[in-house]
């Protein structure tokens, strides 16, 4: 009989192992013949026909992909699936179906010198946000891209799935790598009407943990009292980590009525939801809670007129008692933090800010911020009153603790961070915001605005824009580069009005250089400021080809 020889091929593990090792440290695995061998053996391959050892490996590797691919067995039968749902939502416009196109290929890098080239994937939110206005439904052939886009960033999500609709959930049905959109809401589940009773009960006691915070959300939006009642029926039996996160959704549409639950609710076994407890009674000032906190924090601060002039005396606790902690009081300061720092500035931010004009002499918030306060203890009370005019989104005390926009110390007294100001900001009306930081701006520039810009309405306000513009062109003129202020540069792409574009051809030319600036800077200028100006056309073209066709 006839005898044929058959080898065995490396095995994958082993040529994976070769190439992380290297092929100076391992040697190419060779296929093993498994069949006696031939009487002669073959002479050794002469040296001029030996290849490197790397392409050797490559090789390899190459049959190996082909063996595994075309040993692949088929799966068992299964069912075809049902055909995805109808989409009655008008067509996408053609010219506006290209554009979603171009953004969702658009592979800009982060970090890369783009020079004039606008960022497509930046403005990719704007362009969904957009067409949601106008209930386009998608181009079916784009749904996978749409998916690959929300799947990698968690801030396009919503926004995508709600433009992508129906289908989209029929894809990821499909696909394990877009299951995001099955617990993604709103449209990770059909939500039932908020209305329908007894649907809703049916999706809060068997639903998933995702769906169920879903469809309280949903109920705490339209119906405060009902989803507070939802809560309260399965309360006891929830998991500490899930008890957090329902309470959370109660602080849409707060009102006096959730005090009684979230009163019993100081007693939870859990210290965080607790603490979540105490801080929405602390939001509102007619609360029980509030009343107490109140009581506490005016034995330690009081009007000293025993100086020159009226001063805010301070006295922090010396113990947080039993009946603290229950009100959502730490006792555990912050590594670094005094305790009785710690303490007092968690009972000030807890009580109502109406109660501090009667303790301190009838004064306007902006009088008694602008008293001194005694024993280095005013940086401390302020950022207590900075942190109760956010909770209790007071714009009154957020004004007075602001300061003006153009004061030396950059903001006002109660301001300590960026972090503060842009918070007290956030209880400001969009207008008077936008007003607020464009002082900010025309007397400090741009070097600490980002943060603050970053609590503006889109697109700017006119006179936004232009001290935005305005602060560019002085840095420029300073001779500086523009990746200095590249994070204000990227916020004017997306947020700066378009109607601004004329403003800026008079600073596309390239200037020529200072003595004293920096070489090439008016260069690089030029090109930030051609990106910012071919940004902004682009946007206003995004917006004229979402308009419906023949309209």
């Amino acid at each position: 009989m006839h005898e044929t020889t058959a080898t065995t091929a490396p095995s994958w593990d082993d040529l994976l192992t070769t190439a992380l090792l290297g092929t100076d440290r391992r040697p190419v695995p060779a296929a093993t013949a498994t069949a006696p061998p031939a009487p002669a053996p073959a002479p050794p391959p002469a040296p001029n026909d030996a290849r490197p050892a790397p392409l050797t490996l490559l090789d390899a590797a190459a049959m190996a992909t082909v063996r595994r691919r075309a040993g692949l067995r088929a799966g068992p039968a299964a069912p075809r699936p049902e055909p995805a749902p109808a989409d009655p939502r008008p067509a996408l416009p053609t010219r506006a179906a290209h554009r979603l196109a171009a953004l969702l290929t658009d592979r800009s890098t982060a970090g890369t010198r783009r020079g004039s080239t606008p960022d497509l994937t930046e403005l990719l939110p704007q362009w969904l946000a957009a067409a949601n206005t106008y209930g386009y439904a998608p181009p079916p052939h784009l749904l996978p891209a749409l998916l690959d886009a929300a799947r990698g960033r968690t801030d396009l999500r919503p926004a995508t799935l709600e433009f992508a609709g129906p289908r989209a959930l029929w894809l990821a049905r499909l696909n394990p790598d877009w299951r995001f959109a099955r617990r993604t809401a709103p449209g990770g589940s059909a939500l039932p009407d908020p209305e329908d009773s007894e649907a809703v009960r049916h999706l809060w006691q068997e639903g998933l943990f995702a769906e169920r915070v879903a469809v309280l959300t949903a109920v705490r939006t339209h119906a405060p009292s009902k989803a507070k009642e939802l809560l309260e029926s399965t309360w006891s039996t929830e998991r500490a980590e899930d008890r957090l996160m329902f309470l959370d959704s109660l602080r849409t549409n707060l009102s006096a009525a959730d005090e009684p639950f979230l009163e019993r609710t100081l007693a939870d076994r859990s210290r965080n939801v607790r603490a979540i407890a105490a801080e929405l009674l602390s939001a509102l000032p007619g609360s029980a809670l509030a009343a107490r906190m109140a009581e506490r924090a005016l034995t330690c601060v009081a009007l000293d007129h025993t100086g020159a002039e009226p001063t805010v005396a301070v006295e922090a606790p010396h113990v947080c008692d039993a009946g603290m902690e229950r009100d959502g009081v730490s006792a555990t300061p912050p590594k670094g933090r005094g305790e009785r720092s710690w303490w007092l500035g968690q009972l000030v931010e807890a009580a109502p800010l109406g109660v501090w004009s009667a303790r301190l002499g009838g004064r306007t918030p902006e009088e008694i911020v602008a008293l001194p306060v005694a024993d280095g203890w005013q940086e401390e009370l302020h950022a207590a009153w900075c942190r109760a005019a956010v909770r209790q989104g007071d714009a009154e005390w957020a004004r007075a603790l602001l300061g003006a926009p153009a004061a030396p110390e950059s903001g006002g007294p109660g301001a300590v961070s960026l972090a503060d100001r842009t918070r007290l900001l956030a209880t400001l009306a969009a207008a008077e915001r936008a007003t607020w930081v464009a002082g900010f701006i025309a007397r400090h520039g741009l070097s600490e605005a980002f943060q603050l810009l970053g609590a503006c309405a889109v697109p700017w306000a006119p006179s936004l824009g232009r001290a935005v513009v305005d602060a560019l062109d002085i840095a420029r003129e300073a001779g500086s580069y523009p990746w200095s202020f590249s994070g204000v540069m990227g916020l004017a792409e997306r947020c700066l009005d378009p109607a601004e574009t004329t403003r800026l051809d008079a600073l596309l030319a390239r200037p020529e250089e200072r003595e004293d600036g920096r070489p090439g800077a008016g260069g690089y200028w030029a090109e930030a400021f051609q990106r910012l100006a071919t940004t902004l056309r682009l946007r206003t073209a995004m917006a004229a080809e979402l308009i419906p066709e023949g309209a």
